[in-house]
């Protein structure tokens, strides 16, 4: 199976149809609308890939088809004004699901600022 977590594009007004202080302001709103678009879809992304690991389904995140985004949405039917963020093959794996690695804690986070080394 394919899931593919979507979006609608944020309505912006028009600069003309806001307050003078804030249609001055108008672009740095589009780019900030445009910069936190993925911040819930993300959130349910990382929920929906533990769900599935609760269920012994594998799944991964991935986002190379935003390459070719309108040949997807053509193939998927999916409207011009939503967005993709992600596409997300789910099945049952082949294997069994083995023991996680991960860096330890000290190589990945910072502490008051970045390159300083989180101790904890």
């Amino acid at each position: 199976m394919l899931l593919i977590p979507c979006a609608h594009r944020p309505i912006i007004p028009a600069p003309e149809a806001l307050s003078p202080n804030i249609a001055a302001r108008w672009g740095e709103e589009v780019a900030y609308a445009d910069r936190i678009r993925g911040a819930s879809i993300y959130a349910a992304v990382q929920n929906i890939i533990l769900a599935c690991r609760g269920l012994g389904l594998g799944t991964v995140i991935t986002t190379n088809h935003i390459r070719c985004e309108g040949e997807v949405k053509a193939l998927f039917g999916i409207p011009e004004d939503v967005s993709t963020f992600a596409l997300m093959p789910i099945g049952w794996p082949i294997d069994k699901f083995g023991p996680l690695t991960r860096r330890p804690l000290a190589e990945v986070a910072h502490s008051d600022r970045w390159g300083s080394r989180w101790s904890g």
